[in-house]
Parts: C-alpha cells; sequence; structure tokens
C-alpha cells in the first residue's frame, strides 16, 4: 500500500514566529521529517510524505505538531491518496504525467 500525505503545517501566534515568516519553524518540521527517513519532497506551498501504512502518515503528522506544539497556535491541512498495490507514488505519478504529455521523465 501506498499513502501519499501532502501537508502544511506552521504556527500562525506571534510567539512563535518573526513578523509574517514561519520559515523557521517550518524547517524544524522538516528536519525532524527528514530524520525520520520517510520519503518526501518538500514545496513551496506544503510538504508531501509517502508511507506503506496509514497510521505511519498520522505519526508524521503528531512528529510534525510536536515540532511546534510550544506554539499557541498552529494551522495545518491535510490531504491523503491511497493505494493498495502500489508504491514510489513520489516519483512514478509524476513519471506517468510526463509521459502522457510527451517528455521525458525527471529523475
Amino acid at each position: 500500500m501506498s499513502v501519499l500525505l501532502e501537508f502544511a503545517m506552521f504556527p500562525t501566534s506571534d510567539n512563535c514566529r518573526e513578523g509574517a515568516s514561519v520559515s523557521k519553524q517550518v524547517a524544524k518540521i522538516i528536519d525532524a521529517i527528514d530524520k525520520s527517513g520517510v520519503r518526501y519532497q518538500l514545496t513551496p506551498m506544503g510538504t508531501i510524505v509517502e508511507t506503506n501504512t496509514m497510521k505511519e502518515a498520522l505519526e508524521v503528522v503528531a512528529l510534525a505538531y510536536e515540532q511546534v506544539e510550544d506554539c499557541e497556535r498552529v494551522y495545518s491541512s491535510l490531504k491523503f491518496d491511497i493505494r493498495h498495490n502500489s508504491e514510489d507514488r513520489l516519483k512514478n505519478k509524476i513519471k506517468s504525467v510526463e509521459k502522457n504529455m510527451g517528455r521525458k521523465a525527471q529523475k
């Protein structure tokens, strides 16, 4: 099974940000995900992770929250794409679209 989770999480409270920027807090979250060994892709609007189970995906969300739990208020949005009998969809979904566009897939 492949669980793709696209999510964004960041503090909205003044005690955890500098002006409008939340990049320091987001960097803490991404660092924790990176150290966890979960496959992920950082995008300008969020992060996509791929796990083998829903439980693992939810553990990533909990890990992310632990990085900002001292903040008074935290915003998060989550989207899931769950598919049985599939794997490595972080790359394969993009390759499939590029193939249908007649492009050579990116590495």
